[in-house]
């Protein structure tokens, strides 16, 4: 499974504006201070800010000092709500597809009316990584980022053991 990069930018877009949203959080973000922290192109994140609003998770404000901001608490938004957001279903394999109830359903049941013998491992891929996903917090991502980078350390050398 390969997420594209409408979810890597969509999940730094989230990021960068829950971090600059916990340090002042009486303005709105403007998109062009996302995109230049993140070195991510402006039309792109046009884009994938319209999903992301669509689905509630951010909302707007017009305006000379305007922008975007949450639309609830970083804590309260999974990654999984995102990802659905910005890539729709999450399938493990083309043979999956979408139903009409938003079930992921494998396309090899009609081959000849036999159950596909791989449908089981992948439903399980599937699954766990909804699972990651939906245990994973917006606030987690924020708060791994605003972390200090602590610098690498030489490992310790280990004293020469000697045989008694």
């Amino acid at each position: 499974m390969i997420f594209t990069t409408k979810a890597e930018y969509g999940v730094r877009l989230l990021i960068e504006l829950g971090r600059q949203q916990a340090a002042d959080p009486a303005h709105p973000v403007a998109l062009k201070s996302i995109a230049e922290a993140e070195d991510l192109p402006l039309a792109y994140l046009e884009r994938i800010v319209a999903l992301l609003k669509k689905q509630g998770l951010v909302e707007s404000t017009r305006g000379a000092h305007g922008g975007y901001r949450l639309s609830r608490p970083a804590e309260q938004i999974s990654m999984d709500e995102a990802i659905m957001a910005l890539e729709g279903a999450i399938a493990p394999m083309d043979c999956f597809f979408d139903d009409a109830e938003g079930r992921v359903m494998c396309s090899h049941l009609s081959d000849r009316g036999e159950a596909c013998g791989t449908k089981v491992l992948w439903t399980r891929v599937q699954g766990a990584v909804h699972g990651a996903l939906q245990r994973t917090t917006l606030a987690e991502l924020v708060d791994f980022k605003i972390r200090p980078v602590v610098p690498a350390t030489e490992p310790a050398a280990h004293p020469a053991t000697t045989a008694a």
